[in-house]
């Protein structure tokens, strides 16, 4: 396996995230567009790639919500692949990136329908918050924060 950092204008980054797209737009149903407004991929300088030999299979980004936060996003394992720690790989090196770039927590959504997600998160030491911001009044949404400098 092998990892890199990269942005949001990278071909594979978009390549995977056209496929967890068409996935949200299957689970989400009717609300996809509200999701979808917040899921842009402009200027996302901070993106994850994790590759098998020189096929692209999981991805990960973060985007500066605070000062001291980042906000996790578009998280997405190619479907032969999960289960196989890729997203743990992922995250793992967010945050990394994120503690080098001066942060100390991360926040991230997820789907309540999405039990893999939970679980990975509930794994890497996420504690379920308040859903926040535009998910503050959202009943399918369900949101995560851990303190990255101490690993709460």
């Amino acid at each position: 396996m092998r990892i890199i950092r990269t942005d949001s204008d990278d071909p594979d980054f978009r390549y995977l995230v056209s496929m967890l797209d068409e996935k949200l737009e299957e689970i989400n149903g009717a609300d996809h567009s509200f999701y979808s407004q917040f899921n842009l991929l402009d200027k996302i300088r901070n993106v994850v790639l994790v590759y098998d030999h020189e096929k692209v299979i999981s991805c990960g980004a973060f985007k500066k919500f605070d000062e001291d936060t980042i906000e996790i996003k578009r998280m997405f394992t190619e479907p032969m692949y999960r289960g196989r720690g890729m997203a743990g790989l992922v995250i793992d090196e967010l945050e990394s990136w994120a503690k080098e770039s001066g942060y100390s927590k991360a926040i991230l959504e997820t789907s309540i329908k999405l039990e893999s997600s939970i679980k990975l998160y509930n794994k890497k030491g996420f504690s379920r918050i308040n859903n926040y911001g535009q998910y503050k009044d959202d009943l399918s949404s369900i949101c995560f924060m851990k303190n990255i400098r101490s690993g709460k």
